[in-house]
């Protein structure tokens, strides 16, 4: 099947201007390829980013070794070589190399200019300078350390996305112990079902968070997760929105943030294996617990320097602002800015508070951001608010980065017409599972609108048929051929890694297989269409719920969409699409009428819904994806709690709404039989 997207956007949307993008950092790093890849036919040109591509996926070690030489790697004990074994899984990436990340990330700071600049929706901000973080980095490991944490020991968080967890995550991993965080909407139970899991020996918990102008105590809700967490030793306490701690009434030892941080300590880094554990992300867990996914030191540092040094061409005197929170893989990957040298910016709060829809733009503009990174619901919700970010001053911003599901054509144009003319839109597809990127944008890469620019540097990525054969131009599953140094080291309590296997190689024996759904394109884009164990298969015909749901959102009557396609025990299918009304819409014919011939005209006949019905909101998961296979699942009349796990919608009260509509469709359809 040939992707609906090719023909109308064949020319790219935007071309980089030439002379910035020989000046960038990907022209740099591939200066240097080119210069040691002389040939009879001169040097490659460094700026044509498809032979540099090409290159790092067919020497995967001289393309890694030369990530590792261009950003300076600090190693304790060199590497015996790049890598020892390329089975997936498997891989054993730089043995015999020490290192550690938090030295990385701490080292390439200007001591008196800001590392982390700290804002909130109120608009009110702080600057902590590279000589500062690191003092506080050194205090709070030191507190870690005489509270009994060493190497291979975890400490938790369960707090916003402030510095305190920047500190406490860099104060962690200098010590060689292993972190995990959680945002404070998490409730207890659910945070523990996470953390209890790793047996941690310290918790580092927040008074509570900012969000749409209400002030949220999560004092009770941390004592409840301690309780939960019976291996720790230790609470440090942190007051973020200061509410007082009360005395006693928490389990076991406490320790006052401002104690933990205020120290003088010398800063010391542990010397790691490459794959000693980093951290551990949790996927969304939408059924049983969520699974603990550990990936190594080495392995991000040379990822995040590729994704954040080269793609996005970070460095010294740049700023990056990307709205996250701290459960989601984004977070991971905007501390990981400091080791570019350039600041990372954290924010509390809605990314469109009540009064003030536009502050993220607005802080934007006071901070000279230079990178701005969001979601597609975000920018198409600004576009429907009628809001206008270039009222602000954005002449700094030279990228709106993307991420967390496709993002719609229409985009394009509106970022263009309303944030600025030269400012790449540089959409990116990854996920928590190699916490980075397969397909996104660089300095040196056309955007098309609707399209990934490329696959990433050292992405082998492959789109294979229902055979496993690679196709180009058609859609396919998204597989990644050869290893990746961020692949995850192990999943956690899974010692034969048998989960690990069955997650990413069951369907295809030593190929990756992400469960996305692309298109790669002859022209070398990345289409993403939506999960492909969501893909709709109407009378045999493969359909993707992202390019329905692209036409869809563009109707300024609709907020939000989502279209299912359910298997019914008499053999029929059902595709009905779900559409969430802007205020004051109601959803007549003449409507429905509008949003068929949208997609008939936009998509192709085929891709028309049998049915249209307004909901009052769609579930989705803590980071914002849609839940579209549960909500298959529930309209097939499954059990809700055999279906999802409430913690991990960020609505819990959808799950009994959507169960209720596939009982009355079962019924009706049994009735009807």
């Amino acid at each position: 099947m040939t992707s609906p997207h090719l023909a109308p956007y064949p020319e790219p949307f935007f071309t980089p201007d030439p002379h910035v993008a020989a000046r960038s950092r990907m022209a740099d790093f591939a200066a240097g390829w080119a210069a040691r890849h002389k040939s009879a036919d001169g040097v490659p040109d460094p700026t044509d980013y498809q032979a540099l591509h090409r290159w790092s996926v067919t020497d995967l070690e001289g393309f890694w070794e030369a990530v590792w030489e261009y950003f300076a790697i600090d190693a304790a004990t060199p590497y015996e070589r790049v890598l020892d074994e390329e089975t997936m899984p498997g891989a054993r990436w730089f043995p015999g190399a020490t290192l550690n990340y938090a030295h990385h990330a701490l080292s390439n700071l200007q001591p008196d200019a800001p590392a982390i600049t700290a804002l909130d929706e109120t608009g009110a901000g702080y600057e902590i300078t590279g000589r500062e973080l690191r003092s506080r980095v050194a205090s709070v490991a030191a507190t870690l350390r005489d509270l009994g944490v060493g190497q291979g020991d975890r400490v938790v968080g369960y707090l916003p996305n402030t510095p305190h967890a920047v500190i406490a995550f860099l104060a962690t991993a200098s010590l060689g112990a292993v972190w995990s965080v959680c945002g404070q909407d998490y409730a207890p139970k659910a945070a523990a079902d996470r953390f209890a899991q790793l047996e941690p020996t310290v918790l580092i918990t927040a008074d509570g968070y900012l969000f749409n102008g209400t002030t949220h105590d999560r004092r009770a809700a941390s004592f409840e997760l301690a309780t939960a967490l019976p291996t720790l030793k230790a609470t440090v306490l942190v007051e973020h929105v200061g509410l007082a701690w009360p005395e006693g009434g928490h389990p076991g030892l406490t320790v006052p943030w401002e104690d933990a941080a205020t120290r003088t300590e010398d800063l010391f880094f542990a010397s790691v294996p490459f794959d000693h554990p980093l951290w551990v992300v949790f996927s969304s867990g939408t059924t049983g617990l969520p699974k603990g996914i550990v990936h190594g030191h080495g392995g991000v540092l040379l990822e995040h320097l590729k994704m954040l040094g080269l793609h996005t061409d970070l460095g010294t005197g740049d700023r990056l602002l990307w709205y996250t929170t701290t459960h989601w893989m984004m977070w991971n990957l905007v501390v990981s800015t400091l080791l570019t040298g350039a600041t990372t910016c954290t924010y509390d709060g809605s990314p469109a508070p009540q009064g003030r829809p536009d502050v993220l733009w607005e802080l934007a503009a006071r901070h000279k951001v230079t990178v701005f990174g969001t979601s597609p619901q975000y920018l198409l919700a600004m576009a429907k608010l009628g809001i206008e970010p270039s009222v602000h001053d954005l002449s700094a911003v030279r990228v709106i980065g993307c991420t967390g599901s496709a993002l719609p054509a229409s985009a394009y144009p509106w970022v263009r017409d309303h944030v600025g003319a030269g400012v790449q839109l540089a959409s990116t597809s990854g996920g928590t599972d190699i916490v980075s990127g397969f397909a996104g944008s660089a300095a040196t890469t056309p955007v098309w609108a609707g399209q990934l620019s490329a696959p990433g540097l050292g992405v082998a990525l492959a789109a294979y048929d229902a055979t496993g054969t690679p196709v180009l131009d058609q859609v396919g599953e998204l597989v990644v051929t050869r290893p990746m140094p961020s692949m995850p080291l192990y999943f956690w309590n899974d010692p034969d890694g048998s989960r690990y296997r069955d997650a990413y190689f069951g369907a295809y024996p030593g190929v990756w297989r992400h469960g996305d759904w692309i298109t790669l394109t002859s022209h070398g884009s990345v289409i993403v269409h939506g999960r492909s164990d969501a893909t709709l298969n109407r009378n045999g015909v493969r359909l993707g719920s992202a390019d329905i749901h692209d036409v869809v959102e563009r109707l300024p009557e609709i907020i939000e969409a989502l279209v299912i396609g359910a298997e019914e025990p008499d053999g029929g299918y059902w595709m009905p699409l779900f559409v969430v009304l802007a205020d004051g819409v109601g959803l007549d014919d003449s409507l429905r009428d509008r949003i068929r011939d949208a997609i008939r005209a936009g998509v192709s006949p085929r891709h028309v819904p049998d049915e249209i019905i307004a909901v009052p909101a769609l579930p989705h998961t803590k980071t914002g994806k849609k839940l579209e296979v549960p909500v298959k699942r529930l309209l097939q009349g499954a059990p809700a709690e055999q279906v999802l796990n409430p913690s991990a919608v960020d609505n819990p009260d959808l799950i009994a709404y959507f169960a209720r509509l596939g009982a009355e469709r079962n019924k009706r359809s049994t009735h009807h039989t």
